[in-house]
């Protein structure tokens, strides 16, 4: 498994060994061992499973108290998936950074917490899987635009298609507003 830091260090993608021939492949997806050789001790207490149709866009999601941290990867299709640092007190604070996860390239992001997350569906559809480490609770939730001026994040959206949002995405507050860690 390769570890790779992303520009936003933290932030990390995972390329995990794929073991393939004529009848599939297999790949190990979490290994607690290995994760913490590298640095990244992990206890995850929630897994997660959502499928969106193409140009879904969710996102961009965290939690003020009890934030999680992500492992993100994609089972069936292709996203463009995008974390951006939300503490306050880091060098990166208020930058993103984004991966292309799909069904081919078996990659997984791991979002650190103080991070809001989000994703666009790139392919007819797809089954995205998180581990979280902590629990979802709605009222901490918290959500920010996903075209805010001030991040400016490059979504790979062809031009004049509009993605398509959850009402609550659709009310996300600004970056400058938002809650911060």
């Amino acid at each position: 498994m390769q570890l790779r830091p992303t520009r936003i260090p933290d932030v990390i993608l995972i390329e995990p060994r794929v073991y393939g021939d004529q009848r599939g492949f297999f790949l190990e997806s979490w290994n607690e061992r290995t994760f913490a050789e590298a640095g990244l001790n992990l206890r995850f207490v929630q897994d997660n499973h959502s499928r969106s149709k193409q140009w879904t866009l969710r996102g961009l999601h965290y939690q003020v108290k009890q934030p999680q941290g992500k492992l993100v990867r994609v089972v069936t299709g292709a996203v463009f998936d995008v974390a951006v640092d939300l503490r306050r007190n880091s060098p990166t604070f208020g930058q993103w950074v984004g991966a292309t996860l799909s069904e081919q390239n078996h990659h997984m992001l791991w979002v650190p917490p103080g991070f809001a997350h989000g994703f666009l569906v790139l392919s007819k559809f797809a089954d995205f899987l998180y581990k979280c480490t902590d629990f979802y609770v709605p009222e901490y939730e918290r959500a920010i635009r996903w075209d805010d001026d001030d991040l400016r994040i490059d979504w790979p959206l062809p031009i004049g298609q509009q993605p398509l949002l959850s009402t609550k995405d659709q009310l996300a507050a600004p970056f400058r507003e938002a809650e911060y860690f």
